[in-house]
């Protein structure tokens, strides 16, 4: 079945709206507007967490309504209800006219059509009962418990969503998505003595559970969040100081999303609030520094078929050797800057407007083999996975908490470190890339990226890193 065809239960068999009244309703509600959609949304969702040996918690929602956009210039009129009719929607085309500038406006012309599934739109929260997903998270305490008696706390988390969407304009074919999105963490605390240290690893992606309740899967996590905790368990004081770093592959793409991604945004180039405002075709990283958003990739977290004014994903180069090509745009701020729109537009649901938001974003891979990068450092850092960290998008300035990294010594990994954040500026930092590796890897699906009080799923990646010149901060004495 079709997208459109089992929204078309969702929305209007189950809720007995009429398709045809709604496109008059919309059509009344955007003429001399410049643009505009009305977005209906139907979701489950469930989260069980796991710990102590029992179930801490267990949520499980249901969630439906809509949004109605009006757009005239830069103002934006945005009405929404957790009520699916037509009166509903009636009154909130009442608001969002109240939005209209005064000019003349000729609605933009709908996104193009898109036939592409990047994902199933089989609902992962009615593969396994209740019992079933409990007794897999216990089975992932018991093995946790058992790989090291130093092992003090376990926490497992099982979460799920089913996401169905539609979008309507006047006198156009709806675009209509269904979305799935799993994910399963584990967080484990070790002891030795009085200090106490710990580790984390997850995954998920556009997929159903069956995947998670593979042994070979939860236990990959599991063995990897006990080895980050016992690697934090031995390391040493981080030094401080202006050295060479070097990012791992895969998760530390989060600094890239963070630090340069947002710059990126249409939004805040639209606004000249960004680092990156006006230097389109412009050097703003070293050479072979090339940056792609891509929401074509199949079951990943970040990917979409559609965003959510309806455009179709697609590839977007941000950055291709070194020179700036473009941003991410969504419909408004295309418009208003003479560019076309790239598929960026998301929201986290009905209740919010779309803005321009990365899907997944990642660095291409370098020729370079990552034990060469490795061994060409005299003295520096070895930054494998981070946590936290604060971007200040107008000046590109930021600072990132490293969760595990290390010292390399004589072009060989040394003792990890603990403490140790990366403190810099995100254009700036990519004239210090010096050398890329062949190892491009994507992160393993847990990414969820906050903007304006909006959080959506996404996904980040890079190939291992040399950077020079990048300021240290430590806690060595």
């Amino acid at each position: 079945m079709s997208d459109l065809a089992l929204t078309d239960d969702l929305f209007f068999v189950r809720t007995g709206m009429d398709r045809r009244k709604l496109e008059r309703i919309v059509g009344e509600a955007l003429a001399g507007m410049d643009d505009g959609e009305l977005f209906l949304e139907w979701g489950q969702s469930e989260m069980l967490v796991f710990d102590d040996g029992r179930i801490k918690s267990a949520a499980f929602d249901q969630s439906q309504g809509f949004g109605l956009r009006a757009l005239s210039g830069e103002s934006c009129g945005y009405a929404h209800a957790s009520e699916l009719s037509e009166e509903a929607i009636r009154r909130a085309a009442t608001t969002v006219r109240a939005v209209k500038t005064g000019a003349g406006g000729t609605l933009a012309l709908s996104p193009p059509g898109s036939n592409r599934q990047l994902y199933t739109d089989a609902n992962p929260l009615g593969g396994f009962d209740f019992a079933t997903k409990t007794k897999l998270l216990a089975d992932i305490d018991a093995y946790a418990r058992s790989k090291d008696p130093r092992v003090r706390q376990v926490s497992v988390s099982l979460g799920g969503q089913w996401q169905a969407v539609r979008i309507v304009r006047p006198g156009s074919e709806d675009a209509a998505d269904i979305r799935p999105l799993v994910r399963l963490n584990v967080s484990i605390v070790v002891a030795d003595g009085d200090r106490m240290e710990s580790g984390s690893s997850g995954a998920g992606g556009r997929v159903e559970y069956h995947r998670y309740f593979d042994p070979a899967q939860w236990r990959r996590q599991v063995d990897e969040a006990l080895r980050q905790a016992l690697v934090n368990l031995g390391s040493v004081p981080a030094p401080a100081g202006e050295m060479v770093v070097v990012l791992g592959p895969g998760w530390p793409g989060v600094m890239l999303h963070e630090a340069v991604g947002h710059g990126l945004e249409g939004d805040f180039n639209r606004k000249k609030t960004s680092a990156f405002s006006g230097l389109i075709g412009t050097r703003v990283a070293s050479p072979g520094v090339t940056v792609v958003d891509d929401g074509l990739m199949q079951d990943r977290r970040g990917s979409l078929t559609i965003d959510d004014e309806g455009t179709p994903t697609g590839t977007t180069v941000l950055i291709e050797d070194g020179i700036l090509k473009g941003y991410m745009q969504d419909r408004l701020n295309a418009r208003l800057m003479g560019m076309r729109p790239t598929g960026n537009g998301r929201r986290q649901g009905y209740g919010y407007a779309p803005m321009p938001r990365m899907t997944n974003t990642y660095m291409l891979a370098g020729d370079k083999d990552p034990q060469e990068v490795l061994q060409s450092v005299k003295r520096g850092l070895y930054a494998v996975n981070f946590g936290g960290g604060q971007v200040d998008i107008t000046s590109g300035k930021f600072v990132f908490s490293a969760s595990e990294a290390y010292l390399i010594e004589d072009g060989k990994i040394g003792p990890a470190v603990k403490g140790a954040t990366l403190i810099g500026n995100g254009p700036e930092a990519l004239k210090k890339v010096t050398m890329i590796a062949n190892d491009l890897k994507l992160d393993d699906g847990v990414g969820t990226c906050g903007k304006d009080g909006q959080g959506v799923p996404v996904g980040v990646g890079m190939p291992t890193v040399r950077m020079d010149g990048i300021t240290v901060g430590g806690t060595a004495a």
